[in-house]
């Protein structure tokens, strides 16, 4: 076993509360003595997993008398292909005076809506969608801050059949046109500005510039954040949120039922190696799994106040929304979470009784740098549930969690991604969790790591995969007809399985390590090392902000070794010396295997990463080997690059 893993957990259910999960009671009316019998029954047959888990979540719509058609098949396999439904229509279902939403943008800005409020604006938004000519199938864009607003429109399209895309407003003009340009939607809400870390950015001639190059667009509708009355002169199709028609209550949202694979949302990869594939994702996928996600892997329970820290352009943005339907308040926020003194989001998670704390392992690996204890520092009784995603979360960040914010705390860390707008493996509200290990595998995913033969492992490093389809596989890829892109991403490597790119391994608790992904996966002498090993122990070291790794081809115009160079930001006045340089290879090779200590390791001011976060490794490694990198509108400082161009201390 993983010697990162403790043999003690770190936290254990409680056993007078744990049977008052939905997890637990799903375990016992399927008469199984445990987690590990209902993930094998809910992945042997999954036409029962998912049909049992549509009405034990309380799905409204048409089921059919079909669950799924050529389960043999990846891709190809047809989920419900009966069914009526409509995402917006679930989400919305409770209609009372309960809190929908509670916003803050940074410390600048308060709102609160309820839930008889939330569905009269999505009729209000919807009536303009309608005599905008949207329809089923049409598009519609949001390129917006975490506002309310965001929500509203979403659930107005959706509820028509419309599919929603949306991306944060710090992408650049082309980063939009890339990604928009591709779905040509028809109407556009956008915003005036935004705040971030207490300063004013202003987003008119953005937005501009943007419209002017979409000819698709018949409307345009720009939410003022900034100022109340912005002026749109200069932006075609334009008008102001608070010009639309009033609320009017004969105008209910109108929900479109519609078959249980029909379009969405449009997500759009982050890779940097060309223009984003347009990912696209269905109704009744979205809406299973998620609820799947909430109220059994989570413990999301009506009443429960639901937090993730995302932008608009990154899967949780989606993932946070439809947790409306399982009766939770949405806690959305825009801005730095590092605003109003470092510590505005545990202020907000105390203000607010926050029960579920989502966020980055950067952010956690970030609060712990900073010295923050929240635990001492802020009320947190009501706190839960705590996830980490978007990169591994360390050990030490597992201890950080236990240690300075609580340690009755579920900490799940939970790992899939854009490709299928949530999870493979995650938290789990019955079981303890373990020193860097996410948990276990979620139900219904067929979650397997396999070498490079194909071969099923444990308790050895290979490929993340999935052996059976799950209804919340992409629909496919927007232009994509002949679906060549979508088998391409996916399934070329092992013949009917989806292969993931994670870097990963089984457990003895039938938990996970991922490793980092395995397309920047390291192989020096052909032995594969996975970043995140090295990336734990570099950034223990008190000087380090931050660091990246690659692999550079050794020699140079060979192709068949490389060697590891590590890239570090230092803290402001430390230098990068010798005895630093001796010190952070002693940390690495004592705590890891020699193979792992870096050839080379260099200085920069800046690591490039996506706008969702994600340092770009890939990206590094091309310019370092002087290849191009193709889509550098996916990152939000792609003037970072510049560091790592024609590096003299990785000629020789």
């Amino acid at each position: 076993m993983n010697d990162a893993i403790g043999a003690q957990p770190l936290w254990t259910p409680n056993p007078a509360t744990v049977g008052e999960t939905r997890m637990a009671q799903l375990i016992a009316a399927q008469r199984k003595v445990n987690y590990a019998a209902l993930w094998q029954w809910s992945v042997d047959q999954p036409e029962a997993f998912w049909s049992e888990l549509w009405d034990f979540c309380g799905v409204v719509g048409d089921k059919g008398g079909t669950v799924l058609r050529h389960g043999d098949k990846m891709p190809g396999a047809q989920w419900f292909p009966e069914a009526r439904l409509n995402y917006a229509e679930n989400v919305l279902q409770r209609r009372d005076d309960g809190e929908a939403l509670v916003f803050w943008g940074e410390d600048k800005v308060k709102r609160r809506m309820t839930r008889v409020e939330l569905v009269a604006e999505v009729g209000r938004f919807q009536q303009f969608l309608r005599a905008a000519g949207v329809g089923e199938g049409d598009r519609v864009a949001g390129y917006l801050p975490n506002l309310p607003e965001t929500l509203i429109a979403m659930l107005a399209a959706t509820a028509l059949g419309a599919i929603w895309s949306s991306a944060s407003p710090d992408f650049g003009v082309q980063g939009v046109l890339d990604r928009f340009g591709q779905i040509e939607p028809k109407v556009l809400i956008c915003v005036d500005g935004y705040w971030y870390n207490g300063k004013a950015v202003d987003c008119l001639a953005k937005n501009a510039e943007i419209v002017a190059e979409m000819p698709s667009l018949r409307q345009v509708v720009v939410v003022p954040y900034l100022d109340s009355a912005p002026d749109l002169s200069g932006i075609a199709h334009a008008i102001g949120w608070h010009e639309l028609p009033a609320v009017n209550p004969k105008n209910a949202p109108i929900f479109k039922r519609v078959a249980f694979d029909h379009p969405l949302f449009i997500m759009f990869s982050s890779g940097t190696t060309g223009v984003p594939k347009c990912i696209v994702h269905c109704h009744g996928g979205v809406l299973l799994q998620h609820w799947k996600e909430h109220q059994l892997h989570s413990d999301v329970r009506p009443g429960d106040r639901l937090f993730y820290f995302t932008t608009c352009g990154w899967m949780m943005w989606n993932w946070l929304v439809s947790g409306l339907g399982s009766g939770a308040t949405l806690l959305l926020y825009d801005g730095s979470p590092f605003a109003a003194g470092g510590t505005v989001l545990f202020d907000y998670a105390a203000a607010e009784r926050m029960t579920h704390f989502g966020t980055s392992a950067k952010f956690i690996d970030a609060a712990a740098k900073l010295g923050l204890t929240p635990g001492k520092t802020h009320e947190l009784g009501a706190l839960r549930a705590m996830f980490s995603t978007g990169s591994p979360l360390s050990p030490e960040g597992f201890d950080w969690v236990y240690r300075e914010i609580k340690p009755d705390i579920l900490l799940a860390s939970i790992s899939g991604g854009t490709d299928i707008v949530s999870c493979f493996v995650l938290g789990n509200p019955v079981l303890p969790v373990y020193r860097g290990e996410i948990q276990c595998r979620g139900l219904g995913m067929a979650v397997d790591v396999f070498d490079d033969t194909g071969r099923s492992i444990r308790g050895e490093k290979g490929e993340l995969v999935c052996t059976r389809p799950f209804p919340a596989m992409p629909v496919g890829f927007w232009n994509d007809p002949d679906g060549k892109k979508y088998h391409a991403a996916y399934f070329e490597r092992f013949d009917n399985i989806w292969c993931h790119g994670d870097f990963s391994e089984l457990t003895t608790h039938d938990g996970l390590i991922i490793y980092g992904r395995s397309d920047a996966t390291l192989n020096p002498g052909g032995v594969r090392i996975g970043t995140a090993e090295i990336y734990r122990q570099v950034e223990l070291l008190p000087e380090i902000l931050e660091a990246l790794v690659i692999g550079q081809d050794w020699p140079p115009g060979r192709h068949d070794d490389v060697r590891v160079v590590l890239f570090v930001r230092l803290r402001d006045g430390e230098v990068l010396d010798a005895g630093l340089i001796e010190r952070i290879k002693k940390q690495i090779r004592d705590n890891t295997t020699p193979r792992h200590v870096p050839s080379k390791i260099v200085q920069v001011q800046d690591i490039p990463r996506t706008k969702s976060g994600k340092i770009v490794e890939l990206a590094v490694r091309n310019v370092v080997g002087e290849q191009p990198v193709k889509n550098i509108e996916a990152l939000a400082n792609p003037e970072a690059l510049e560091y790592f161009r024609g590096r003299p201390e990785l000629a020789s």
